[in-house]
């Protein structure tokens, strides 16, 4: 009876020191490691443009916000007007995906290690809603463009980037033909066409009023939980669901085994 109750004793000791804290989620509300990224996101005040609606807890500065507007901006020295003028209609879509990239902290799920010079980090097949890649591609059609895939494959010799020798400019519509082309492979598949819309919790807008809320807070905690299912990260959670991990205190953590041998000789003797 002594022993139970010895052991008793140290399992209540352990459950009542059983401290729940909750894990911070490494996956959301978090800076990719990258050219002009913050290291931790917060509000800004004010940011230029299109790029105000992430000024209450953005991954970007002021000034980046402001490069992002500018067709030679000083961020990538990538010039938007490389085919001709690109007409506004299509390059206010530019600048919100330059804003998006820059300015959001909810990208977390689809951050991926890249070994590059000028950044550490990319996003690769971020759920782009359907209606933000179609609006993309109906207002660039017409705009012209001489390459595919622009992250890479410039000529670069002015400092800026200017069509690889012997490239034609065409439409959009002939180089993408169809939205998913454009959204996909324009920035090596750092967007994924998706059938999902605006408000369905289950795609990224880079489009949205900050008066409603940022909606894409509960897309990354979606695919966040997504994530972590099916890497088997975790066990019974809900996107609903905050994860916590039950912590000991470090003086019972110490006074644990002396407890455990003193159980065990209580044992030993009741048995001789």
């Amino acid at each position: 009876l002594a022993v139970g109750m010895g052991v008793g004793q140290v399992l209540l000791l352990l459950s009542a020191a059983c401290v729940v804290v909750p894990a911070k989620d490494l996956l959301l509300n978090i800076c990719m490691d990258a050219k002009h990224h913050k290291t931790e996101p917060g509000p800004e005040g004010t940011l230029y443009g299109q790029c105000s609606p992430w000024k209450d807890n953005a991954c970007c500065t002021a000034n980046t916000s402001s490069e992002a507007h500018k067709d030679q901006s000083n961020l990538y020295n990538f010039n938007w007007n490389h085919c001709g003028l690109m007409p506004s209609k299509c390059k206010r879509h530019f600048i919100q995906d330059t804003c998006l990239y820059e300015c959001s902290p909810n990208l977390g799920p689809w951050i991926d290690q890249v070994d590059s010079s000028w950044r550490r980090e990319r996003v690769l097949h971020v759920p782009l809603c359907k209606e933000d890649c179609e609006e993309w591609w109906e207002d660039c059609k017409d705009s012209l463009t001489c390459k595919e895939n622009w992250h890479k494959g410039w000529n670069w010799a002015t400092g800026t980037n200017r069509c690889p020798w012997g490239s034609m400019c065409r439409p959009f519509s002939h180089v993408f033909p169809r939205p998913k082309d454009l959204c996909e492979k324009i920035w090596s598949n750092s967007y994924k066409y998706t059938t999902e819309r605006r408000g369905s919790g289950r795609c990224i807008q880079m489009w949205f009023d900050p008066a409603q809320g940022n909606p894409n807070v509960v897309v990354a905690k979606y695919y966040a939980w997504k994530k972590r299912s099916s890497a088997a990260w975790t066990e019974n959670v809900t996107p609903e669901t905050d994860k916590a991990v039950c912590a000991l205190p470090w003086p019972v953590l110490v006074l644990l085994p002396l407890a455990l041998v003193v159980v065990s000789e209580g044992a030993w003797g009741c048995g001789s």
